[in-house]
């Protein structure tokens, strides 16, 4: 299994709790867990090179 699919399945299982969570600050919680997860699981495929960096655009002055 590779690392990225791990951290997937650890956004899940945050996902999970979170739905079963008693109270929203600890829904909240979860909820940034499983969006952290999700992130590392991202960054780890760009690292394996699975996916291609981001591209970021330049803004261009135009002359008036």
């Amino acid at each position: 299994m590779k690392q990225s699919d791990i951290f997937r399945d650890n956004a899940d299982n945050c996902l999970q709790l979170a739905e079963r969570a008693e109270g929203q600050p600890a829904h909240k919680r979860y909820s940034r867990m499983a969006d952290a997860w999700t992130a590392l699981a991202r960054e780890q495929d760009w690292l394996d090179g699975e996916i291609p960096p981001v591209t970021t655009r330049t803004s261009q002055k135009q002359d008036a």
